[in-house]
């Protein structure tokens, strides 16, 4: 039997060769630790998005799931929690529709079949945007992009304090994932040393038997400003952006045959862009920046 946790938003607190690469650098202002405080602009400053006439719909429920933190997670009151669920408020509470909207927790393995079948009308679960899932699903504009990273151990002697110091020397990645074919790819002049898994990587680099790491910048934000890594590493400036190897990044997915939904959550994270309410909620679960 499908467990589900479902909520109407009312009632819960706040809380390229078709390879891309993009150093987000300029235009921001980067702290001493190298992470960017502000989210990169996704949208064009001139763009117009028309608003459609919403009065008709009778319900806007939202998928998504419990175990992807800190998008969508369970927090200590047992209520659904995460940057996608408030996310969905703003954009509800932006086209005015409050009333009609919901959320409801499935699978992940449900939400492709749910939304299908009708028991939701849009899905905000970091599902991967795909030739294959654009056949099948409409899709949102984006409205996150998850960069790669480079930390580096702050007490090797030497250490490398830019990326391009570490030209010729032994940086750390998962082996057979897509962060070791792109530092492959992109830095050639870098020896890619490939370890089994997350957490060997990471035990390597806080003994300083290499220098640096490469891996998904979320974590290694998260990694770097918790207790597990002991002060040892610091972000390296500079976040790195790949269609080809990283996807395009987060995306609300409706159905194809609902147009005006599509058009209408695109012009409610446009207009979120805008009034810097999109930025809040990225800095109120990623205090510590990940870009």
């Amino acid at each position: 039997m499908r467990r589900a946790v479902y909520s109407s938003l009312k009632f819960y607190g706040l809380f390229a060769l078709n390879v891309f690469l993009v150093v987000v650098s300029g235009g921001f202002v980067h702290a001493a630790d190298g992470v960017l405080r502000e989210m990169p602009t996704l949208f064009d400053s001139r763009e117009r998005i028309a608003k459609p006439d919403l009065t008709g719909l009778a319900r806007l429920r939202f998928l998504t799931t419990v175990d992807f933190p800190p998008f969508n997670f369970i927090d200590q009151s047992g209520k659904l929690a995460g940057y996608h669920v408030d996310l969905v408020r703003e954009i509800c509470r932006l086209l005015a529709i409050e009333k009609t909207c919901e959320i409801q927790a499935v699978t992940f393995s449900e939400l492709q079949s749910a939304l299908a079948e009708g028991q939701g009308e849009a899905v905000v679960a970091g599902i991967a945007i795909t030739p294959e899932m654009r056949q099948r699903f409409a899709f949102s504009r984006v409205f996150m992009t998850l960069p790669a990273r480079f930390v580096a151990n702050v007490r090797v002697p030497g250490r490398a304090a830019a990326v391009e110091a570490l030209s010729g020397k032994p940086v750390g990645v998962v082996a057979g994932t897509t962060h070791e074919a792109m530092l492959k790819a992109f830095f050639p002049d870098i020896q890619a040393r490939a370890f089994p898994t997350r957490a060997d990587m990471l035990a390597q680099l806080q003994t300083g038997a290499i220098p640096a790491v490469f891996s998904d910048g979320m974590q290694l934000s998260f990694w770097v400003s918790g207790g597990d890594a002991a002060g040892c590493c610091a972000l390296l400036d500079g976040a790195y952006f790949s269609q080809r190897f990283l996807g395009e990044g987060l995306s609300i997915m409706n159905r194809k045959e609902d147009p005006v939904l599509t058009q209408a959550i695109d012009h409610a994270l446009l207009a979120l862009s805008r009034n810097g309410r999109l930025n809040e909620i990225y800095l109120r679960y990623f205090p510590n920046g990940i870009f």
